[in-house]
């Protein structure tokens, strides 16, 4: 609410500036007045690619319709959080594909004809997304064309219009499926490893090199007759600046005030619970008592012995101990306190086998008439494929074994439910058929009444940890420095959290920190938050520490990092120079080794095909496999130390074949299309700003 609340504001401000501009407009160029638009209009864009912005309304329009199809087809009346950040993800890739990738591949002369899709659909090569769904397999789990052709031919008989969606859906997926396989395809046929080339793959794999050598290493210390001048840091980063893009990012200090009930809340939730434990010992109607007055209602659960034990070890051993009159003596587990009585005992199998026609909550009569047809002999799976609209296995209406676990416990009637007996049953808005054909051996299961209640954080508890938030704001006057000190003073624990993006959901270890994020992107460098409130758990309170901005990291961030690759740098060199004086008339690499006081290393089997899976400098490993045999070489420049060295054998294998080759080339190229996606959306300069509206 709070962001919708910030949204409207936003709004009214801008259709005031709006107005006002409309006025201005009479006198001012035309022009200047189109650029003023838009640079307030830019503010409400949720995004940019290949230049064209993308609206808050039409992206949010893009949502709203993409939820709508997949709380059709699931059957739910509201997708929980990870469900509305696949939807809003799904919508941001659809852009993608069709402003960045799509026009690329129109661009290479790519499409798919009507005809190339009803031979995808229906035709000749099913496309291998149809294949994949397993509303098309057969009994034995294969793909089949006759299931395929039957539910499209379905689709226009079917009122309530999810097959149309589900088709709609399909196709779109084929189409983007065939577009890629053809854009990759083409990219392929034009990576071509030539005999020389494939010659010289498998050479440099099979060619293998035993050697001696010493290595000199940098130190860990600072070599004091190094110099780095500010020139050379400022060449150094400017040649490889497009190392130093960075995206948009912040640092923060908080201090986090976490609610937690006082002695006098815990005093209260127990008078509480004691108010009403004679009442849950003796009540005939638990299911009403509990609703009333306990913190949770009842569970309807059958739990088997040792299933309780990671809830409470508490309630494990008095479910499978008690008698149905026995009462669990009021009970305290950290902040609450708790009773418990045997609801139910029963001889419960662990799973049943389970066959489903899954209807609208609306079709009653159809569902009665459907029982009515099994009963009488009717095929289960004909009328499934007919009717069902969803719930579909490997076979029509065999939804398979399930459990007491498996979709929230909606189903569990099935573990009690006659044999062959087909019934219906009602649940979030969808009425099911069902037909349990085999249950697992039944054995003793407890339901178990718990009566609860918690202790909550009153209006004073509240109150005092929202003081102590308002004394650190108060008191940094809006400046880091007097919060910090502030902090220090109180005790209160200062901790650092580095690196937020736009629009983070989770800052450090806190979860739901959205709010927190997006101040710390409307900070200036230095400020204090105001108090930030998140699930009515912690009062926060953060200073902005450090602004990282899209774009190149500036030399002076970089400075350090520079500074101590040059001296390595330089100190390598520096290494060698003094290798290459005392290398000097010495013929024996163990000679050498005495006069450097360095160790003589052996290593076999180095190629240079792979040197990326050894542990070698990758100068080293080149020197090496390019040396002749027998003389002392060097010194070899590598990233911690110089290297002197000696070949003393080399043999030719032939473990590495031109099939290997050509397998490692089609890796390479499966990195390639990922490079070719990057370099893409690269290229369209895509700005995201979703962080700031969701």
């Amino acid at each position: 609410m709070a962001v919708l609340e910030k949204i409207r504001v936003q709004m009214g401000v801008f259709i005031t500036v709006i107005i006002g501009l409309a006025l201005l407009s009479f006198i001012i160029d035309p022009n200047t007045f189109q650029s003023a638009v838009s640079m307030f209009s830019s503010k409400y864009d949720v995004g940019k690619m290949s230049g064209k912005a993308i609206s808050y309304q039409d992206y949010s329009q893009r949502v709203e319709h993409q939820t709508n199809i997949q709380q059709r087809l699931s059957g739910v009346s509201n997708l929980d959080e990870r469900g509305v950040e696949m939807v809003q993800q799904t919508v941001w890739q659809d852009l993608t594909n069709e402003l960045i990738l799509f026009p690329a591949i129109k661009k290479a002369g790519i499409g798919v004809g009507a005809e190339e899709l009803f031979d995808l659909t229906q035709g000749r090569e099913i496309s291998p997304v149809l294949q994949q769904v397993p509303n098309f397999f057969d009994e034995v789990g294969m793909f089949s064309r006759t299931k395929l052709i039957q539910f499209v031919q379905s689709i226009e008989s079917d009122p309530s219009g999810l097959s149309a969606i589900f088709w709609q859906l399909l196709e779109s997926k084929i189409i983007e499926e065939r577009l890629f396989s053809k854009y990759f395809a083409l990219i392929s046929k034009s990576t071509i490893l030539n005999p020389i080339e494939l010659r010289r793959s498998v050479e440099e794999h099979n060619v293998t090199s035993d050697v001696r050598f010493i290595m000199m290493p940098i130190s860990f210390g600072n070599d004091t007759t190094i110099s780095v001048t500010n020139q050379e840091i400022k060449d150094y980063y400017e040649k490889r600046k497009s190392l130093y893009e960075q995206g948009a990012a912040r640092d923060i200090d908080y201090v986090q005030f976490t609610v937690v009930p006082s002695l006098l809340d815990i005093e209260r939730a127990e008078a509480d619970a004691q108010r009403f434990f004679e009442e849950f010992s003796t009540t005939k109607n638990m299911r009403q008592f509990l609703a009333r007055n306990s913190d949770k209602v009842l569970d309807p659960t059958f739990y088997a012995k040792g299933e309780l034990a990671s809830i409470s070890p508490i309630l494990e051993d008095f479910a499978f101990k008690a008698n149905m009159t026995d009462v669990l003596p009021l009970t305290r587990e950290a902040d609450r306190f708790f009773s418990a009585r045997l609801e139910s005992v029963k001889m419960i199998p662990d799973s049943a086998f389970v066959h489903l026609i899954l209807l609208s909550a609306s079709d009653k009569q159809l569902a009665d008439s459907l029982v009515g047809v099994i009963k009488k002999g009717g095929d289960f799976e004909t009328l499934a494929a007919q009717y069902s609209q969803g719930g579909r296995g490997e076979r029509p209406g065999e939804l398979g074994w399930i459990t007491s676990q498996m979709f929230g416990g909606l189903l569990d009637t099935c573990l009690t439910a006659p044999i062959n007996i087909p019934f219906t049953h009602s649940a979030q808005n969808w009425l099911h058929v069902l037909k349990v054909t085999k249950q697992t051996k039944p054995h003793k299961k407890v339901q178990l009444a718990v009566y609860e209640k918690g202790a909550i954080a009153g209006k004073e508890t509240f109150q005092t940890y929202y003081s102590q938030a308002n004394e650190l704001v108060t008191k940094s006057n809006n400046k880091a420095a007097l919060f910090t000190e502030t902090a220090r003073e109180n005790n209160w624990p200062v901790f650092p959290a580095m690196g937020i993006v736009e629009g983070a959901k989770t800052v450090a270890n806190i979860t739901n920190a959205r709010e927190l994020s997006r101040w710390a992107f409307e900070a200036k460098l230095g400020e204090v938050s105001p108090i930030i409130t998140i699930d009515n758990k912690y009062f926060v309170v953060a200073t902005l520490t450090g602004v990282q901005e899209k774009g190149f990291a500036p030399l002076a961030t970089k400075r350090m990092e520079i500074e101590f690759d040059l001296r390595r740098e330089k100190e390598v060199k520096k290494i060698a120079e003094t290798l290459g004086v005392q290398m000097k008339g010495v013929f024996d690499i163990e000679e050498l080794g005495e006069i450097t006081k360095m160790p003589v290393s052996r290593q076999t089997g180095i190629a240079f095909g792979g040197f990326g899976s050894r542990q070698l400098d990758p100068a080293f490993i080149g020197a090496v496999s390019g040396a002749p045999q027998g003389l002392i070489l060097g010194p070899v420049e590598g990233s911690i130390g110089a290297y002197v060295f000696t070949v003393d054998d080399r043999q030719a294998g032939a473990y590495f074949t031109q099939e290997d080759a050509l397998m490692q080339q089609q890796q390479m190229l499966g990195q390639q299309q990922d490079m070719i996606v990057f370099a893409l959306t690269k290229a369209a300069k895509v700005e995201d700003n979703r962080g700031r509206f969701f």
